[in-house]
């Protein structure tokens, strides 16, 4: 077993890594120029790796945004830096550790940061801030979304 750890991981932009042993590269649709600086960055974790894409496609049709993307919360989880990002996007319903667990645990690495949930199943809104009283919850969204829905969903959280 390798033990070796990357302290300071750089996140993986227009990747979608799954936690295997080779992440499976997707082609980014944004560029990683001076004007990265003003972009809003994004992370989206679904188990997957399909809706990951399409969401990062979607998402980066706006040039003000800057996806980054993961099919394993377990890695996602690991790898995700404090600081860096401007909001989560993260499926409800994953194996290993579903979407409110993984949110509990990055939001005691950055208190700071947005989630916005998504699901394709019904949910009480309500009982689920009850239930995870995380003061960061944005948003619930419905999937299937289309592009145009979710940048305005999107867009509307991050100002």
């Amino acid at each position: 077993m390798n033990n070796a750890r990357n302290d300071n991981p750089e996140p993986r932009n227009g990747t979608v890594h799954s936690g295997k042993s080779k992440p499976a590269h997707i082609k980014s649709t944004s560029s990683l120029s001076s004007q990265s600086q003003k972009q809003k960055k994004i992370l989206v974790i679904d188990d997957n790796p399909d809706i990951v894409f399409t969401l990062q496609v979607g998402l980066e049709s706006d040039p003000t945004m800057q996806v980054f993307g993961y099919d394993n919360p377990v890695t996602a989880l690991v790898e995700f830096k404090p600081k860096f990002y401007d909001l989560l996007l993260i499926d409800v319903n994953m194996p290993l550790l579903d979407g409110f667990q993984l949110a509990q645990n990055l939001v005691r690495r950055d208190p700071n940061v947005r989630v916005c949930f998504m699901t394709s199943g019904d949910i009480n809104m309500q009982a689920a801030r009850e239930v995870h009283p995380l003061k960061s919850i944005g948003c619930f969204i419905k999937k299937p979304i289309t592009a145009e829905q979710l940048l305005k969903r999107i867009r509307a959280e991050l100002e």
